[in-house]
């Protein structure tokens, strides 16, 4: 099949860093990370703070099913209606490490991962592979009990759920692969598998073509089917964080760009401030979560 290129617009620019994008109430959110900034912005640019969250790197955020917004960090934050936060639920006999990634289901289970190190132990991770993988995958269930699920994973990273609420894909940045396991009724975790390798997978989003759209280490986004497939492709001039489709036919395509001047250099790159938010449109419309 023949790859379809793409090109995409600007939406914002002048970030700190961008990461974890989410299409919720009309507009797409996202954590600015170096900042506690979370941010909403419609498809005409018009940007907005929301809420204050941590201020370093790695949260993402998310919705439970009452329409509270959850954010990860060194805990699990619930935002109640009066704007006051509390802690969701106890990972603490999981984990002390930062909680990063996070996918709330249809029944209410959240999935949060968390690469098992600092971010500051980053460069030594990259340059030292024979590290054992640290990563897990955390489980949160609707009456607030929380256990591990997955754990060996080489730094964990955007996850997607299927719209039947059965596959749990997750990206595995430091080996580029998308890893799948089938979720059981009580939301435990099985059957691990490669999805597609020879990626460069960060945060990732599904479309109803069964699809993913994600990462390549070359500076590209593309739309992969399971086993590898690469059927679309946008070249960027920076890397690719993170991917969502959202809009009003869920068939925009949102990418969440920095310039990656290497794993030790987090500090240069948020005073850079190259971070972008940028658009395409897509050809299927999302679907499954988040």
């Amino acid at each position: 099949m023949t790859t379809t290129q793409m090109k995409p617009r600007v939406l914002l620019d002048g970030l700190t860093m961008v990461e974890s994008p989410r299409w919720h109430d009309g507009r797409l959110w996202f954590p600015h990370w170096g900042t506690p900034e979370i941010i909403a912005v419609d498809l005409e640019g018009n940007a907005e703070v929301m809420a204050e969250g941590p201020s370093g790197l790695g949260q993402s955020i998310g919705w439970l099913p009452d329409g509270r917004m959850l954010v990860t960090g060194d805990e699990l934050t619930r935002y109640e209606p009066d704007g006051t936060t509390v802690r969701h639920a106890d990972l603490s006999h999981i984990t002390d490490a930062v909680w990063s990634e996070m996918t709330i289901d249809g029944r209410g289970n959240i999935y949060v991962n968390s690469i098992g190190f600092d971010f500051s132990e980053m460069a030594e991770r990259v340059m030292d592979p024979s590290n054992d993988p640290t990563g897990v995958i955390a489980l949160i269930t609707p009456d607030g009990a929380a256990r591990k699920v997955a754990d060996g994973i080489a730094f964990p990273n955007g996850m997607v759920i299927t719209p039947d609420n059965g596959t749990l894909i997750v990206s595995e940045s430091f080996t580029g692969t998308l890893l799948a396991f089938d979720i059981a009724p009580d939301g435990s975790l099985s059957g691990r598998r490669p999805w597609a390798d020879g990626l460069g997978p960060d945060g990732i989003c599904l479309d109803a073509e069964g699809a993913i759209w994600t990462s390549t280490r070359d500076n590209g986004c593309v739309r992969v089917a399971e086993g590898g497939e690469i059927l679309a492709r946008i070249q960027l001039d920076r890397a690719c964080f993170a991917t969502m489709l959202g809009g009003p036919d869920g068939r925009t395509l949102f990418m969440m760009a920095n310039e990656f001047l290497g794993p030790d250099s987090f500090d240069e790159m948020l005073a850079k401030r190259s971070g972008q938010v940028l658009i395409a449109d897509a050809p299927a419309a999302h679907d499954g979560w988040p």
